[in-house]
């Protein structure tokens, strides 16, 4: 049977749901100590006047079951914004029943609403699951990219230079 799932803007009211998804997600991606967000940095960054990071959840009936958290990038060689993902988690007793396909539907739709010229994300090497149900919808890995990450000390003393 499949599901109904309506996704729709995150309220207020979600930032404890979004933030246990985050927290699921970094259980999943096997990092369950790297979360430091609490719920009053992400109140601040989704609800404050010009917000510049976007979430959506999605809901089965009244129970939020996934979520994704995005923002826009901009590319000069199309000379337009592209939509990046930064998140998406749907709950294990979800999954496979169309709410990852509906958030990304979703996603999308944004990116064509917002004449954007890319819809991209990262998922790690290790997620087959994952890759699988992106190349599923035709989504090609961007192997000749590699991301590079500058945090902590090393990002303070680049900072200062």
């Amino acid at each position: 049977m499949t599901k109904t799932f309506d996704i729709s803007p995150a309220t207020p009211n979600d930032v404890r749901h979004i933030l246990r998804f985050i927290q699921e997600l970094a259980d999943y991606e096997r990092e369950p100590n790297a979360v430091v967000a609490t719920p009053q940095d992400l109140h601040q960054v989704l609800f404050c006047e010009h917000p510049k990071v976007f979430c959506v959840i999605c809901r089965e009936g009244t129970q939020p079951v996934g979520f994704a958290l995005y923002f826009f990038n901009f590319s000069t060689w199309l000379g337009r914004f592209g939509l990046y993902l930064e998140d998406l988690y749907v709950t294990p007793e979800h999954r496979g029943k169309g709410a990852g396909k509906k958030l990304l539907a979703h996603l999308a739709a944004t990116a064509v609403a917002e004449n954007c010229g890319r819809f991209e994300w990262s998922v790690l090497n290790w997620n087959t699951p994952a890759i699988d149900f992106y190349e599923s919808m035709g989504a090609r890995p961007q192997s000749e990219w590699t991301t590079y990450r500058l945090t902590g000390d090393a990002l303070l003393r680049l900072a200062a230079a």
